[in-house]
């Protein structure tokens, strides 16, 4: 028994080196060989190739996109695509009928519809198959308190929106980033990437680009779904690194804010980057993120305003303003203020003043609850820098238009004289200022009932 174990245990090993042996024996593949599948691929006429192609569906396509670069070039094809559209989205199908893929193979992969550049009916599919018309239907319903539309975060999640972020360093190189989680709030949206040893150091990233991406229900199995990419923010990074604000810090972490609505935060002791933070604006913030190009980003339609026949004398009013103050996880504040005006005396270098909250008026002064912190955090760590948050802010016309719209990251610095008497505490200042205008939000801290008052 113990010599038939071991010519059974042998046995194998025998039949494994014989195996090695022959594998070793024949000549490795060369791809220059007419038989390298490579070649022969490439040796194929590109007409049987278009005429392969043109029996696959929309979702097969895509998928041979991915193969390699000639699956690519020919699976994009504008003769393909175009007979896909006018299968499923065309009503006139006779007239828009590509004729070239059903005729005998003579010189197809030449024939391209007319006028079109590269890629045209592979976008008009995509275009179509989001179906544009229905979600606008939806945005309709306008909340009279904020004067944008109520069901935006539902159409953004029944759209599959989503948002990714392209960072390019000074070397040349690009990566693209997937959203790591996302926080809506009344009238904004905080997006928040934090991958680590992914990206690059803060004074080696050139330029930041911010893409709302839709993703297209296709039946791609193993393949991410393919999306519409609409480029809404390009940011170059040389000026902003320059005159980047430092608004707050803690033992780890330093928030320097690039622009209104975005902020990095940078390890203390080193360049790396920890998070990007990006805050988005509700009002045209569906059409942004997805009625752009992957170049070129969303125009808002310019719309006239209708004819004021006040007196021009009397001066500006009807104005609303909805102000909102929120983290990373709640909301601290929410305020509408109907029906506020400016004299014509208070008109200054094409501004004009609008007071929502009269500092000697004590019935309007606002209790906040919750403290003025931006909680972070990035993998295993966690922390909140104190004194900064988010402000959303919609400034309605006197027709009830949204006409400066402001989501950003704020700070707050200690005054050392009061701005009120009526209070005994600490007095901060919320200043946030661009290119259309200021805000200016005085709060006391009440050290007794722990709370802030507006």
């Amino acid at each position: 028994k113990g010599s038939r174990a071991l010519k059974r245990m042998a046995a194998p090993r025998a039949v494994t080196s014989r195996v090695r042996a022959v594998r070793r024996t024949p000549k490795r593949a060369d791809k220059s060989s007419p038989a390298s599948s490579q070649n022969f691929m490439e040796r194929l006429p590109s007409e049987v190739l278009i005429k392969i192609l043109s029996y696959l569906d929309a979702s097969a396509l895509f998928t041979v996109s991915h193969v390699n670069k000639l699956f690519y070039q020919f699976a994009n094809d504008n003769a393909l695509w175009n007979k896909i559209y006018v299968a499923k989205f065309s009503k006139n199908k006779k007239l828009k009928r590509a004729p070239c893929l059903d005729e005998p193979l003579r010189n197809t992969a030449t024939v391209e519809v007319p006028d079109r550049p590269a890629g045209y009916w592979k976008w008009r599919c995509f275009r179509a198959a989001r179906g544009t018309n229905k979600w606008q239907k939806h945005l309709g319903l306008i909340s009279r308190h904020t004067g944008l539309p109520s069901q935006t975060e539902q159409v953004l999640r029944n759209l599959h929106v989503t948002w990714e972020l392209e960072v390019s360093v000074k070397s040349g190189h690009e990566s693209t980033h997937e959203l790591s989680c996302f926080q809506f709030c009344e009238t904004a949206v905080t997006l928040w990437w934090s991958v680590g040893d992914c990206l690059p150091s803060y004074q080696q990233i050139s330029t930041l680009q911010l893409h709302g991406v839709r993703r297209i229900a296709l039946n791609c199995p193993g393949l991410k779904k393919p999306g519409w990419r609409s480029l809404m923010t390009k940011l170059d990074m040389q000026t902003p690194t320059k005159n980047a604000q430092v608004i707050g810090q803690d033992r780890l972490v330093e928030l320097k804010l690039l622009q209104p609505g975005i902020i990095i935060g940078v390890w203390r002791d080193q360049c790396s980057v920890a998070f990007i933070v990006f805050t988005l604006h509700f009002h045209r913030l569906v059409e942004r993120s997805i009625e752009g190009s992957s170049v070129c980003p969303y125009v808002e339609p310019t719309i006239k305003p209708p004819f004021d026949d006040i007196d021009p004398e009397y001066g500006l009013h009807g104005y609303q303003l909805h102000i909102v103050l929120h983290d990373t996880v709640c909301k601290i504040m929410s305020g509408s203020f109907s029906q506020l005006f400016c004299r014509r005396t208070q008109i200054c270098d094409g501004l004009i003043q609008l007071t929502a909250i009269n500092r000697t008026d004590l019935s309007q002064h606002t209790l906040m609850s919750g403290n003025i912190t931006l909680p972070w955090r990035c993998e295993a760590l966690q922390g909140a820098v104190q004194n900064c948050c988010i402000m959303s802010l919609t400034l309605l016309d006197e027709f009830k238009r949204p006409f400066w719209c402001v989501s950003s990251p704020v700070s707050m610095t200690l005054e050392k004289t009061p701005v009120s008497y009526d209070y005994d505490g600490e007095h901060f200042l919320i200043h946030y200022q661009d290119s259309d205008g200021q805000v200016k939000m005085e709060l006391v801290w009440m050290k007794e009932q722990k709370q802030f008052f507006l």
